[in-house]
């Protein structure tokens, strides 16, 4: 009997840290695709953007995000508006992550500690980003679905990005009542002044 449990938890171990390894894998490729883009001087800021917007809308759990950082408004809000709120949530988060790299100078990174919560089935991979004279811990929450890897969740210094955005939101949806559909027209203006101050 001894036996086999030994043998479960070796087996529960293994699996874990083959997840983890390959959770660590995708995350370095997708995170090198970008910064080889932001280290080539040829490629325009509109494409560096573009990049980030396919990169967020493949690899982010844009939907799952959006709703929880829409809180009580999404329940009462239609079909339509629902789907609009996604997408403009989407590109709100792309033009939030191209407005922090407009700040990267050759930065290095590297993946230090990586584990798996086999209760919620979520890897955490710790990512620590250096310069001369500071570092910054980065958290990457990945979860896999359907034999792909999805980012639900950033912590940068302990401080998690989708709770940040969730009350964020909830002051901004307050001045319009709750209205999802009102918000979406707040957040189309307030994307469309980020993009140009981006782009332009």
């Amino acid at each position: 009997m001894k036996k086999y449990i030994l043998f479960i938890i070796i087996f529960i171990f293994i699996s874990s840290t083959l997840r983890a390894d390959e959770a660590s894998d995708w995350l370095k490729k997708e995170i090198d695709n970008i910064l080889n883009a932001y280290n080539n001087k040829n490629i325009s800021s509109t494409d560096r953007y573009s990049l980030i917007e396919n990169s967020i809308n493949t690899n982010f759990a844009g939907a799952g995000i959006a709703k929880f950082v829409a809180g009580k408004s999404w329940s009462s809000a239609n079909k339509e508006t629902k789907k609009e709120y996604i997408r403009l949530f989407k590109e709100h988060l792309a033009l939030n992550i191209a407005s922090m790299m407009q700040g990267y100078s050759n930065q290095q990174y590297e993946l230090i500690n990586i584990r798996h919560d086999n209760k919620n089935n979520i890897s955490l991979i710790d990512m620590e980003i250096k310069n001369d004279t500071n570092k910054l811990l980065v958290t990457w929450r990945l979860k896999k679905s359907k034999d792909k890897y999805y980012v639900i969740d950033l912590l940068v210094a302990d401080i998690s990005l989708v709770v940040t955005k969730r009350s964020e939101f909830n002051s901004m949806l307050k001045k319009v009542n709750n209205s999802l559909e009102e918000f979406n027209k707040v957040l189309e203006s307030q994307n469309e002044s980020s993009y140009n101050k981006l782009i332009l």
